[in-house]
């Protein structure tokens, strides 16, 4: 189902769900004392809805943070993949053409492979670290002679300790970054309360009352939805794609 339609869903359900309990309220409810509890109610519902107001804004900025630290790091990732072929450029030709076709080979490894099963959640293959060490030893059994050639086998070397950094954090983001379900439990049964509390409030008319739940409660649903979409940055409609690993095989003169 398209995003936006289940965003729409998930708003009018939770809008008319919380319209209709608040009409049985004010329809069959007793109204004796409810207007004088206001005062209380209020005092309540501003403690209430503004912790869960904290909770929601650190998950959202947390993981708003984590789809910029995931799109950063892909670009870190294949920079540094293109300066390990390059810093090997300035050693053996036959080595610098190993390197640079092994590099071109994980890049299509990761756009082909890994990108598609990060999107469905699914474990990848550990062909882009067989590739990497192939890449690692071909770069250690490179002579190099002379201070120059040292120092680039070196900055080779260093970049490629960035690709596996990089590797590692961007599968980490795909695989363990889900919320957990102690704070899935806080986002909905807050949501809940902070709902329910207005239904303890008097003096607005029904129809008033109906529309102010049912937009607080649609608000709620549509911030724990996008919650729930940008668990992983790599899937929906937000999510990040491998132009990073694209431009890197175009440097590499692999590009298709």
């Amino acid at each position: 189902m398209n995003t936006y339609i289940s965003g729409v869903l998930w708003v009018l359900a939770a809008a008319v769900l919380a319209g209709l309990v608040g009409y049985l309220v004010r329809r069959f409810g007793l109204d004796e004392g409810r207007p004088g509890n206001n005062d209380a109610a209020g005092q309540v519902f501003v403690i209430v809805s503004g912790m869960h107001a904290v909770v929601l804004a650190f998950v959202m900025v947390t993981l708003f943070d984590a789809v910029g630290v995931a799109r950063e790091g892909a670009y870190r990732e294949a920079r540094s993949l293109v300066t390990v072929s390059w810093a090997v450029e300035a050693l053996s030709e036959d080595d610098a053409e190993r390197v640079r076709t092994l590099s071109a080979s994980y890049a299509r490894t990761v756009i082909e492979q890994e990108w598609p099963s990060m999107r469905r959640d699914e474990n990848t293959s550990g062909n882009g670290w067989k590739q990497l060490e192939r890449i690692r030893e071909v770069i250690l059994r490179t002579p190099a002679s002379g201070e120059w050639q040292e120092g680039r086998k070196a900055e080779a070397m260093d970049r490629l300790r960035t690709v596996h950094q990089q590797r590692q954090e961007r599968l980490t983001l795909a695989f363990n970054r889900d919320v957990s379900a102690v704070v899935w439990f806080v986002l909905v049964l807050g949501s809940v309360l902070v709902v329910l509390l207005p239904n303890l409030f008097g003096g607005t008319r029904l129809i008033p009352h109906v529309v102010i739940v049912s937009t607080l409660a649609g608000t709620l649903a549509l911030l724990v939805f996008a919650i729930y979409h940008l668990q992983n940055p790599f899937a929906g409609d937000s999510r990040i794609d491998p132009t990073a690993f694209r431009w890197a095989l175009e440097r590499l003169g692999a590009g298709r």
